[in-house]
């Protein structure tokens, strides 16, 4: 495993990372700031790391690609859907012109939002809400990445991307046996058929927020 964050950045280009922004994200954004304390040892590893509520983090090399297959442009509007600690929010940040996260958990909106801030990052909304929902106030989106699988291809976040734009879904297969990670673009108005990315495994997409219970 590897013990730096260069390290980890050589890891995910072994793993098929090509595009330089990407990778340059990677470079500038540390994981270790983004996962819960105690876990600090874990952050350069190529695997999902535990969050507190029964939620995990997804492996940098996954992140890699869903991040390559949304294809960002520095002028880009993004939607994200499972902000976790906000890892992934962060390298979004250095992506594209606009972030907006939303997680449905409480105490998960709260700690990525300190997160963000301690590390500096700007250009980030992050909203405790309903994934599912997406957040049409701020909609049209040129990317929605989603970092949950639904059993279905949720009509109001396609409903909120651009035209042109890109959505990132894990999709849970029928016998709920993997989920496939899916891209889909937004021509004339509606959805092309979903282009695989790769099957992995996701927490599901569950609807509505969650207010969490402070000890």
């Amino acid at each position: 495993m590897p013990r730096t964050h260069e390290g980890l950045v050589r890891l995910i280009q072994r793993h098929g990372a090509t595009d330089p922004r990407v990778i340059e994200a990677f470079r500038r954004v540390a994981r270790r700031d983004f996962v819960p304390p105690g876990s600090e040892h874990l952050a350069y590893g190529d695997r999902p790391v535990g969050l507190p509520q029964s939620q995990t983090t997804s492996q940098p090399s996954l992140i890699a690609r869903m991040l390559e297959a949304a294809a960002p442009r520095s002028s880009d509007r993004a939607l994200e859907v499972g902000t976790g600690y906000g890892f992934q929010t962060a390298l979004l940040s250095h992506l594209v012109a606009e972030v907006v996260s939303v997680e449905r958990r409480s105490e998960l909106a709260e700690a990525a939002t300190e997160n963000l801030r301690r590390a500096g990052i700007t250009g980030v909304a992050v909203r405790h809400g309903d994934g599912f929902a997406g957040a049409p106030d701020r909609a049209p989106f040129d990317i929605i990445i989603v970092s949950a699988a639904a059993p279905l291809m949720p009509e109001a976040l396609v409903s909120q991307l651009a035209e042109g734009g890109r959505l990132v879904i894990p999709v849970r297969a029928e016998d709920a046996s993997t989920d496939n990670v899916v891209s889909v673009t937004k021509r004339d108005g509606a959805p092309l058929p979903p282009r695989l990315i790769t099957p992995a495994r996701f927490v599901p997409l569950v609807p509505g927020p969650v207010e969490d219970q402070a000890d």
